[in-house]
């Protein structure tokens, strides 16, 4: 699918119906814009988190207990304070 939309000189952009429609896109969505090898790009941030549930699959070793998430999500915490990334955190996050 592809469109045309206008410039105004207000800098804003009308998006066409059809591409609001496909996108489910609605008053007040939110779209992320990047500029990739001269292209923009436009990504729909419309999604709730619950329209991610399961998005990842099961989990390996079956679900977590809300005080294992706990003890993981205070374990991950404490190493990022101190700058361990050896368990669990990826080569350059900060």
């Amino acid at each position: 699918m592809g469109a045309y939309a206008n410039l105004t000189s207000k800098g804003q952009l009308t998006i066409p119906k059809d591409v609001r429609d496909a996108l489910s896109l609605k008053t007040g969505d939110m779209i992320a814009w990047t500029v990739m090898d001269g292209y923009l790009i436009g990504t729909p941030r419309n999604l709730d988190f619950a329209d991610l549930a399961g998005f990842l699959g099961d989990p390996p070793g079956g679900p977590a207990s809300l005080e294992e998430i706990d003890v993981a999500v205070r374990d991950a915490v404490g190493r990022h304070v101190v700058g361990d990334r050896s368990q669990g955190g990826r080569e350059g996050d900060e």
